[in-house]
């Protein structure tokens, strides 16, 4: 049924880009055959419908650049301050504004699935659920590491100084799935006092859990809710995620053996720089995009970079391999 729907309403996008091109075909023809008053009039129309159908045509080139067994999951995204004690921990909190401000204007929804706040300022680590069509599709630009130039505010002699986070995004995967198994008998399940704020009964009982996926070596944690159950659940989501992840990658790497492709160190690189002084810029390595508004983008206006990202893996898109073979 959701196939259904889906090609359903892509039927539907083609045939008001097909009606809107028709019309805008027949107001060119009539306004050669109108008087001068009349075909400003008509013409100003006309452009109209050019921009709207401009930003379908847009919107549908868009859409084809999903074609990821994932694309249209939701995202678990994760982010980690690198070295740098509170300048770094602070950076890693902007960032999670940033993505919570973007999801927000897209309509998304968002949980925090583990949250681990820093001693002074900022967090030492942050996962969140962000829930809504094509989420992970979007976010998956953002994985690498996120660079900031500033003058720091918790440095009292005013100096600039320059902050590492890495961004992680997996796939959303629900546990009754036709993609990822998994055998109970390769979990190891520990349970241990949550650290942190939290309130007494966080702190002073077993809820916080940490689940090790013995054959793959994934260690996955949890900590922020009151119930060991509750943090089990978000646990196993975020290791269900990354085991699809970890199928992917492999599928992806085998493909590019077969083909003698190099291989690529992707994760760990800096992928973008956000730099507040001595001017406004943020820069993103891969496209080369530069946008002036920095503020702007750590509101959430991180669109541009999103698309311009992956129009530039279309140009290069890999076959993704079996979409539905269980791992």
């Amino acid at each position: 049924m959701q196939i259904i729907g889906k090609l359903k309403n892509d039927l539907t996008d083609f045939k008001n880009i097909q009606d809107n091109l028709e019309e805008l075909e027949l107001m060119l023809q009539l306004a050669e055959e109108e008087s001068d008053p009349e075909k400003n009039n008509l013409l100003k129309d006309a452009e109209q419908l050019r921009a709207l159908l401009e930003k379908q045509f847009e919107e549908k080139e868009l859409n084809l650049l999903f074609q990821g067994c994932y694309d249209e999951h939701n995202a678990i995204l994760a982010i980690h301050p690198g070295a740098g004690g509170v300048e770094a921990q602070d950076w890693a909190e902007m960032l999670l504004r940033m993505y919570s401000r973007w999801a927000e204007k897209k309509g998304y929804k968002t949980e925090v699935l583990d949250l681990l706040a820093g001693d002074e300022a900022g967090i030492k680590s942050v996962t969140i659920n962000i829930k809504g069509h094509k989420a992970y599709g979007y976010l998956q630009s953002e994985r690498g590491v996120h660079r900031l130039v500033r003058i720091s505010p918790f440095d009292s002699g005013g100096r600039r100084h320059t902050s590492f986070a890495s961004v992680d995004v997996l796939p959303e995967i629900e546990e009754n799935n036709n993609i990822i198994n998994i055998n109970p008998d390769d979990l190891r399940i520990d349970t241990f006092r949550a650290q942190g704020a939290g309130g007494q009964h966080v702190n002073k009982t077993d809820s916080a859990v940490r689940i090790t996926h013995i054959p793959s070596g994934i260690v996955v944690t949890c900590q922020s809710e009151r119930s060991q159950h509750s943090n089990r659940e978000r646990a196993m989501k975020i290791l269900l995620a990354r085991l699809a992840d970890l199928a992917q990658r492999e599928q992806e790497e085998e493909l590019k053996e077969l083909r003698g492709e190099q291989k690529e160190i992707a994760w760990g690189s800096q992928i973008r720089s956000y730099i507040f002084h001595p001017y406004s810029l943020v820069k993103d390595h891969r496209t080369g995009l530069e946008v002036g508004d920095v503020q702007g983008v750590m509101d959430g206006e991180i669109g541009p970079f999103i698309e311009a990202f992956l129009k530039q893996q279309g140009a290069k898109t890999l076959d993704k391999g079996n979409c539905t073979g269980k791992k």
